[in-house]
């Protein structure tokens, strides 16, 4: 067969049907007519919608680990600023609670030293004011160390009292402290008087270890009641008279011995004293002891004696 009777035309496997310029042109030009149609006549926003309702879930499934990203990080900065505003707050609030403390202290200290100086300005003789600074070691003692000692002139065996009553007496003194028996000693004894009766007696610490004084040697049938209030009796060459001391809290009288059991509380802060004053010795103020001579001898008139 000769070569010009061929058919050149291609196969109908490989006919592409429109050209492709054609169709470029063509999709071209309805884009452009779309788009002035959507932008005049909104003509497509019905199908955009039903195309954004149908692909929500997909977005949203999408967006799921983002956002749960994002809000883990946030919880977890949120969390970390609550710890620290929350450990900022405790400091605080223990930093208040301390303050409140310091605050209830320093207005006890300072209603305990106005009741002192006016307690000062009713004593009549000299008085110096000191702090207590511990306990003793001792724990079969009754004792405190104030701050105060033979450079501020205090003595032995000067009365100690607080504004509410007599504490004890200082039994030693050193340079710049001074050691203090407080009444509720078991080896220390005050004489007081009743300020109701007038009646006199002793106080001795209590035995016990309570903080309680004990009046002793007082008759079953001595006029003492629940509630008196003793002072002292200024008798002992010690302690000013009148100074309050303690209050009849108990009395006991049985019928097998002829004394009867007197428990007192005393007045003065016997455990938990902070400030103090110290007065002279009722002994300074007191006039000096007679001197007693010694008899002579009497001569006979025959020069013996007799």
């Amino acid at each position: 067969m000769p070569l010009g009777t061929f058919d050149r035309t291609p196969p109908p496997f490989f006919k592409q049907g429109t050209s492709a310029v054609t169709k470029l042109l063509f999709f071209s030009g309805l884009a452009v007519l779309l788009m002035v149609a959507d932008v005049r006549f909104q003509v497509t926003q019905p199908l955009r919608a039903v195309v954004a309702m149908a692909l929500y879930p997909v977005q949203w499934l999408a967006m799921r680990p983002l956002v749960i990203a994002e809000m883990s990080a946030e919880y977890m900065q949120e969390r970390d600023a609550a710890q620290a505003q929350a450990r900022e707050l405790q400091l605080q609030l223990l930093g208040q609670a301390k303050r409140a403390g310091e605050v209830e202290q320093l207005a006890l200290e300072n209603r305990q030293l106005r009741e002192l100086l006016n307690l000062r300005e009713r004593l009549s003789g000299p008085s110096v004011a000191a702090e207590v600074l511990y306990d003793a070691a001792d724990p079969y003692s009754r004792k405190v160390i104030i701050d105060k000692g033979l450079a501020q002139g205090i003595k032995e065996t000067s009365p100690v009292m607080d504004e509410q009553g007599i504490l004890g007496q200082v039994t030693q003194v050193l340079p710049f402290t001074s050691e203090v028996t407080l009444l509720i000693d078991r080896d220390h004894a005050i004489p007081v008087l009743n300020t109701r009766t007038g009646a006199r007696g002793v106080a001795y610490g209590e035995t016990g270890g309570a903080p309680l004084l004990e009046l002793r040697y007082m008759a079953t049938n001595a006029d003492i009641e629940e509630g008196d209030l003793l002072s002292t009796s200024g008798v002992d060459g010690v302690y000013p008279p009148g100074v309050p001391v303690a209050k009849v809290v108990k009395v006991e009288r049985r019928a097998d011995t002829v004394f009867a059991r007197i428990l007192c509380e005393p007045l003065g802060r016997a455990q938990g004293a902070r400030h103090v004053m110290v007065l002279d010795p009722l002994s300074d103020k007191l006039p000096p002891r007679p001197v007693i001579e010694k008899p002579q001898p009497i001569v006979t008139h025959k020069g013996g004696r007799r």
